[in-house]
Formats: C-alpha cells, structure tokens, sequence
C-alpha cells in the first residue's frame, strides 16, 4: 500500500454509516478519507434488509432520529442523483409501507398502545379490520385480530445505497481505501487526534471518525476510549422469486417489542417482505453470540415457521440461502453520535443495530452538524459518547 495523503477527517468503516458521515462531511467542505479492511458495504451492511422504518420504534430518541431520517433519505437521493447521476444514485428506493400484523387476542392491546404512543409522536399509523388487510396483503393468514399499515415505510438497496454516498464523496474529492486496517490513533502533546496508524505509517488528519459498526467497541478499546458495543447476531431466509407475493413490510406485531428487548438470549419475531428481484426475504432473529458466525439450523426452522404464520402459503417454497450478519448493539438500545470527551477529534457513529440502514441519512447529517458547528438535525443529547451506560473505563 502507498502511502495515502492528509485528509481532515479519517472515517474508518466503509458501511453504510460510515459512508453516511463521510458523505455528510464532504457535502459540508470537509476533505474525508474512508478506510475499511476489507471492501465497502461488505460486512454488517450487505447482511442488511434495507429497512427505512418509522413502525418498528418505540417513541422516544431513536424514533426522532428515525423520522429525521425518513424525511432525509428522498431529499439525499435527489442531492445524488443531481451530483453523481441516475445511473450510479439508484438505489431501489421504494416507499412500500409496512403492516403490523396481531394474530392472537393477546396481542391487540399491546399493539393499540404502541400505535397511539407513536401517532402522538407524529408518525402516521392507520388501523385496518382484516379484510382491508388481506385487500393490501391478499395472502396474509386469515387469523387477524388487529393490524396498523404504515404508510411512510420504505426500502432501498443498502449496498447500492452505500456505493452511491461514496461515489458522492469521490465526486468531491474524497478518497476510499480497502484493505487498510486503522490498529491506533496518534496524537499531540495534549491527547488530540492527529493522525489515523496503518501499522508503521500514520494518515494525518484533525479527525477520525469510529464507523465500525459491530467491531466498534473492539477498535475503540485498543485506542484508549472504550464503548459498549457489542455485537448481536441476525439471521435471514431467502425463498426462491415469488413475483407479487408480498407488497410491503409485513411482521408480527410482536416484532417491536423484540426489536426492543436487552436480552442476550435468542429472540425471534417473524417479519416477511419482498426484494426487487422477487424473492420474498424472512426474519427476523436476534442472539448475543460474540462473533460466532455458524448459522443455527434451529433458528433458521424458527423463522420458517413464524413466517408461515404470518402467509401460510410460504409452505413448501423453496428457500435459496440463508445469511446472518452482526449488528452493533448498545446496553441502552440507542446508537452513538459524537465526539468522545475523553480524546479530542475522535468521534463515533455506531450502536444502530438493525436500524443502521434507516437511521445512516439522519446519522451522517447529524454527526456534520456538530463537527461543523451547525444546528443539529435532532438533539444530539441522548446519542452523546460520554453518557454512562456507554462510555467504559480505559
């Protein structure tokens, strides 16, 4: 590897959040290098569904940040398409909405209250009876007790998306390197960041910005400034093409509540949707399991069934693959935006989860806003690197 200039901002992680703030950077002035070991969007990003949602948050930071991001991402692929054209700006970008699907009594009252918290927070939620459900989704079960349809929704192609935000910042002059490893930070007499290490060669910069997703808490522990990040594993089925199957995000409504949970062991809620190709793309399953990367047949059989609960005319169709991926999961359940205190110019952007993809528009503004002193997009308090539940002792 040559020896790559200065920039002012070293962001390490060449997913989609680390693309976001890189391509946020850029569009304010900022001259950013992107780094990742291996190649862009091929970790946590390409194991990703490409998720856009507003339904699956409980109100409170997170769906703040989400509703930002929503209202962001139209807007962000228009400044694309108008920097980098069409060809390289398309994403799959789909507004399909999603349905929250009760199947037993039990499960109507936790899904009314969680509709109302959120209408109160501004998103819009539309309760149907089950035959307007089945109208939207003609192959759903016919055992509905309940069922919310969100309209605003949507999907894109998280590892086109990627490529388009880094095709924006070579466009601006940025700069991208695969298989560089960032193994240290250098710094000045006082402790600030001068400098992203490549083994014996450093890359200067003011900045440097923690985009690695699962392996943040990792990186960010060999530097001195430790995160509680961790990573949480997640599995996928992929059937085979079945053209006009499923038109929208479709999940239990007990989804939401697994989405939350802190729990280490194995949660599963079962979630189905369709891909632009055709097949129809099952979940979804969360486990604590380090970095253990063997897909559990049991789980797998776990998310056919719930799916088959959900559209009973899945029976029987073949699944092509499977897939899992590693998630960034943080103690609180809320990702990490900011500049740490305890090492000037080193800042995060992890922590998403499964969320990464939805929330990446509003994360990369966010983390430009307080890196250039603008107004921030959403309040930045509750993401803050230093609150306790995050921050860890070096």
């Amino acid at each position: 590897m040559g020896r790559i200039e200065s920039a002012d901002v070293v962001v390490i992680g060449a997913g989609i959040i680390g693309a976001a703030c890189a391509e946020a950077l850029s569009a304010a002035g900022v001259r950013v290098i992107v780094v990742d070991r291996g190649a862009p969007a091929s970790a946590t990003t390409a194991s990703g569904e490409g998720n856009v949602l507003v339904s699956d948050k409980e109100p409170g930071p997170q769906l703040e940040l989400a509703v930002a991001s929503r209202r962001r991402w139209p807007v962000l692929l228009d400044e694309l398409r108008e920097l980098i054209g069409p060809r390289l700006a398309s994403v799959e970008w789909e507004v399909k909405g999603g349905l929250a699907v009760a199947t037993t009594a039990e499960a109507v009252g936790p899904l009314a209250a969680l509709t109302a918290a959120q209408r109160a927070s501004g998103v819009e939620v539309e309760d149907l009876d089950a035959d307007r459900a089945r109208e939207l989704e003609p192959h759903l079960t016919e055992q509905i007790t309940a069922v919310s349809h969100f309209p605003d929704d949507a999907q894109l192609q998280p590892v086109l998306a990627t490529a388009a935000l880094l095709a924006a910042l070579r466009a601006r002059g940025g700069e991208i390197h695969s298989g560089v490893t960032v193994d240290g930070i250098a710094t000045d007499r006082s402790g600030a960041v001068v400098g992203a290490r490549t083994g014996a060669d450093a890359i200067p910069c003011r900045a440097v910005v923690n985009a690695c997703g699962p392996w943040a808490g990792h990186f960010s522990a060999t530097i001195g400034a430790p995160i509680d990040v961790l990573p949480r594993r997640g599995m996928v089925l992929v059937t085979a093409p079945l053209p006009r199957f499923v038109g929208r995000k479709v999940y239990d409504a007990g989804y939401v509540d697994a989405v939350a949970s802190p729990e280490a062991d194995l949660r599963t809620s079962a979630v189905v949707e369709s891909t632009a190709a055709g097949t129809v793309l099952i979940g979804s399953s969360r486990r604590r399991t380090a970095f253990d990367d063997d897909l559990d047949v049991a789980v797998l059989r776990c998310l056919a069934r719930g799916a088959i609960g959900l559209f009973p005319k899945l029976a029987g169709v073949p699944v092509m693959r499977a897939y899992g991926g590693f998630r960034p999961y943080t103690p609180d359940r809320l990702p990490v935006i900011g500049e740490d205190p305890r090492m000037p110019g080193l800042w995060h952007a992890t922590g998403h989860e499964g969320a990464g993809i939805g929330l990446a528009a509003a994360t990369g503004r966010l983390l430009a806003d307080l890196f250039t002193g603008r107004e921030p997009v959403v309040d930045p308090g509750p993401f803050r690197v230093d609150r306790p539940e995050i921050a860890l002792e070096a």
